[in-house]
């Protein structure tokens, strides 16, 4: 039996990290070799025109496809179907979920924000949010004539308000768990009140990856992710990815805005993602583990004032990620009691923690929001965010358990 006759329904999430999408070429080659081409050549004048007709399997040109790019995006689109597959067995996966992966995250939110709303129409966004989806929903989303709302708090109530206010909105625009908040937001109730207008909801889904939680079982009608982090999971790549279930939107609206604004990305960034996520299940087990440990002898700890991570009990959101997160995440954030000084020389004494931006990666990343990633938020609306001067945002590794905290129990003895 081929790859292509398999029945996914049956499987695990590592065996569908490995093998959709795989055994495709033509030589036979075990590992997908690298389509690193810009164009495709045609074997007819007929083949030509029929493929540029949207007619028949095949490529053209490397921005509007590419076969690396088309089995991650089938990879990806499973993980996050995971639940749906075994919903419904009789579907096939392109049945029920397209996917597309792009060039960045950011890739990933302003063509999927633009493939749905169009100038004159409203998105509905939380306040708590990446640093760059902050940026683009604050200055390029107003540019192109799209008015967003801010929506302040985590509660359904002031989802119902804000829509309640604004019924024409098109999209509801949720990130769970946020950056670097890690605040939990009800997907269910989000995509209930969206529904009821006749809007979608789009989630980021970047923190909890399709290992934790799969917002399409939830109501979501986007999941996105900046594949740069958990998804490739080694820092040697940036990207993005979007799955969404309906399937004449990703084939239409949202391909027409990829393939004109060019975010599509190499060959070669869509080749180590698909090797990056071949252990994804396995990589995910390890980060939520040590994640979790870290968050306990944190918040244990004398120096340490509070601690963000879903899967603590005294976390206000913990019972919402309960219901519906599958496991935590490799994110945390923490606030020490001396602020940004103590904060400051923590940074400076951890050893095995690298000071860094991004996540995900396989080796723990320290790094300080307010000067950092959110550095373009400006102070008051960061402070309105939860996102003090003193807070640590920490993107825990796979390294060994014990080694992790030793080198947080040095630097905090540093502080």
């Amino acid at each position: 039996m081929s790859h292509a006759e398999m029945d996914w329904s049956r499987l695990g999430m590592s065996t569908l990290a490995v093998h959709v999408g795989e055994g495709q070429d033509p030589n036979h080659a075990h590992v997908t070799p690298i389509y690193q081409t810009s164009t495709f050549s045609f074997p007819d004048v007929a083949t030509g025109a029929a493929l540029f007709a949207g007619k028949g399997e095949g490529y053209i040109y490397t921005r509007i496809g590419n076969p690396n790019s088309k089995h991650l995006a089938r990879k990806i689109a499973a993980l996050e179907a995971y639940d749906l597959l075994r919903q419904h067995p009789e579907k096939s996966l392109d049945e029920l979920v397209a996917g597309w992966v792009l060039s960045t995250g950011m890739g990933a939110v302003s063509t999927a924000i633009m493939a749905r709303a169009k100038a004159g129409d409203t998105v509905i966004a939380q306040e708590v949010v990446y640093g760059g989806t902050f940026e683009f929903l604050h200055t390029i989303a107003p540019r192109i004539g799209i008015r967003v709302v801010w929506v302040e708090g985590a509660s359904l109530d002031s989802w119902a308000a804000a829509f309640e206010k604004h019924p024409e909105a098109r999209l509801a625009y949720v990130e769970t768990p946020a950056n670097p908040s890690m605040g939990v937001t009800d997907l269910a109730g989000v995509a209930e009140i969206a529904h009821q207008h006749g809007a979608w909801m789009c989630v980021d889904n970047t923190f909890a990856t399709p290992y934790c939680q799969r917002p399409l079982t939830l109501g979501a009608d986007i999941v996105l992710h900046s594949t740069t982090k958990y998804i490739t999971g080694h820092g040697v790549v940036v990207g993005g990815a979007v799955v969404s279930p309906h399937l004449e939107f990703m084939r239409t609206d949202f391909k027409s805005v990829l393939k004109s604004v060019g975010t599509s990305p190499s060959p070669f960034d869509a080749w180590l993602t698909n090797i990056g996520l071949k252990t994804f299940e396995v990589r995910m087990q390890r980060h939520c583990e040590n994640s979790m440990a870290v968050a306990q002898f944190l918040e244990k700890h004398p120096k340490v004032a509070r601690v963000m991570y879903p899967g603590l009990e005294s976390f206000p959101g913990h019972e919402v990620a309960k219901k519906q997160m599958h496991c935590y995440s490799g994110m945390l954030s923490f606030e020490l009691k001396g602020g940004l000084e103590a904060g400051v020389a923590l940074m400076e004494h951890v050893r095995l923690a690298t000071l860094a931006v991004s996540l995900g990666n396989v080796d723990t990343l320290i790094e300080h929001p307010a000067s950092m990633t959110h550095a373009g938020v400006p102070k008051e609306e960061r402070e309105a965010m939860g996102i003090t001067d003193g807070l640590v945002r920490l993107s825990v590794g796979i390294e060994n358990t014990e080694d992790i905290l030793a080198d947080l129990e040095n630097a905090l003895a540093k502080v």
